[in-house]
């Protein structure tokens, strides 16, 4: 009778039961999701934030060109008989943001506002003839900075 060379050990009864993860090793790694949620969430959040806040500036920029052609035509800001200025009107919807004139325009002067809903609610952004840009409304305790004139305040910290 021959005896194999190399015969395989038998697991003990106990090596068996001890595969799997301790409820220490499982609590670890619970933590440690936990801890980069709650850095990797608010950040998410900002960093969509301020993607859509880029309509409000887009949609600004873009009714302040039409406002310049209009004044180009017609010498002035204010109606023409029929013919009304580009912020007449309930204004232009651009992303979660309205576009338009929040008193009426002079002959030599305007000024256009961006008014957040939804998501960007709370945030007000402004330009004029003159292309003045102002932040005149950010969301109560959000931590965004201080209202500031002269720029517009896109991001969380942004100073001008």
């Amino acid at each position: 009778m021959s005896i194999p060379c190399h015969t395989r050990p038998q697991p003990s009864k106990r090596a068996s039961l001890a595969r799997g993860f301790t409820l220490i090793e499982v609590m670890i790694v619970v933590a440690i999701v936990a801890i980069l949620a709650a850095i990797a969430i608010p950040s998410y959040r900002d960093y969509i934030l301020r993607g859509q806040l880029v309509d409000a500036t887009q949609g600004l920029s873009a009714m302040r060109a039409d406002m310049e052609r209009y004044f180009q035509d017609n010498r002035t800001y204010q109606a023409v008989g029929a013919i009304v200025p580009p912020c007449a009107g309930a204004g232009r919807q651009v992303g979660t943001f309205t576009v338009s004139c929040p008193a009426a325009p002079t002959a030599t002067t305007y000024t256009l506002a961006a008014t957040g809903s939804g998501v960007t609610n709370g945030f007000t952004f402004t330009l004029n003839q003159t292309g003045l840009q102002d932040t005149t409304a950010i969301p109560a305790g959000s931590n965004w900075g201080t209202i500031n004139s002269g720029c517009w305040l896109l991001k969380r910290g942004h100073t001008c």
